[in-house]
């Protein structure tokens, strides 16, 4: 077999729709162009219009299959008007992308009530919504499907400066791994992927110049990641063939980081 059609095989994607909560982002959007390059129609899911559009535009750009739906991560009427698109278009839910996350520096004594509930309600009660409706709809019509929980290399050992994101993420680890088992039997495999450092708009107010020299010095490939580096993993999470066995699975993609202590 020709390498290219063996590669196709394995991690091609062709006739399956995959969602992406959060595609609107920087890294979020590298995921949608990495899973339209291998074949799915992608649903570009967030609530940036503008962002949404030109993702779409992107993709088409380079002959793939996109949409943009509008929907707010945390609320369970957009998620549930986006199953009804699905099911009015006839289409599958193959894989989702849960990628919606936001994030502050303040430090611990100084976390208010405002702050602590709106990560916790992007970055956690979104994953749980998500995985409730879009979930239920891969188990309605027996899709077999994948679920991709970005987590972070902050989930543990936490990372300094970003108490709630830390403790969101480790929490969307706790989710991923007791949905995995919830589900092992019925088709849907759910995993994690924990990207190290890779600059968004999310984490700009948390690398300071200092943090940057501390992050270069603990991470043995002394650089910070591409969007694009995450696309390799992505596709071995979504992949009903090369990641076939994958379930409760933390994917860390971070250079090293979490390989090296002093």
């Amino acid at each position: 077999m020709p390498a290219v059609d063996y590669l196709k095989n394995m991690f091609g994607l062709d006739g399956l729709t995959a969602i992406v909560v959060g595609g609107t982002g920087t890294l979020g959007g590298s995921f949608c162009e990495a899973l339209a390059g291998a074949g799915a129609h992608v649903l570009v899911v967030g609530r940036n219009d503008e962002h949404g559009q030109a993702r779409v535009a992107s993709i088409q750009d380079r002959g793939g299959s996109a949409e943009y739906f509008k929907c707010e991560a945390t609320s369970r009427e957009d998620l549930d008007a986006l199953v009804a698109h699905l099911q009015a278009n006839n289409r599958e839910a193959n894989v989702l992308i849960n990628g919606a996350g936001v994030n502050s520096p303040t430090p611990f004594l100084d976390i208010g009530e405002e702050e602590w509930e709106r990560i916790l309600n992007v970055n956690l009660r979104g994953v749980r919504l998500a995985c409730q409706v879009v979930g239920k709809y891969m188990l309605d019509r027996g899709t077999k499907g994948s679920i991709i929980n970005i987590a972070s290399v902050s989930a543990g050992p936490p990372l300094s400066r970003v108490f709630t994101y830390s403790l969101t993420k480790a929490a969307v680890l706790s989710l991923t791994q007791n949905l995995a088992r919830e589900w092992g039997t019925k088709g849907i495999r759910v995993n994690a992927l924990s990207p190290g450092f890779f600059p968004a708009e999310q984490n700009k107010k948390v690398l300071t110049p200092d943090r940057v020299e501390s992050i270069m010095r603990h991470t043995p490939m002394a650089r910070f990641g591409s969007p694009e580096e995450l696309a390799g993993g992505i596709l071995l999470l979504a992949s009903p063939t090369a990641g076939s066995f994958l379930t409760g699975h933390n994917l860390l993609i971070d250079g090293g980081f979490t390989a090296q202590t002093i």
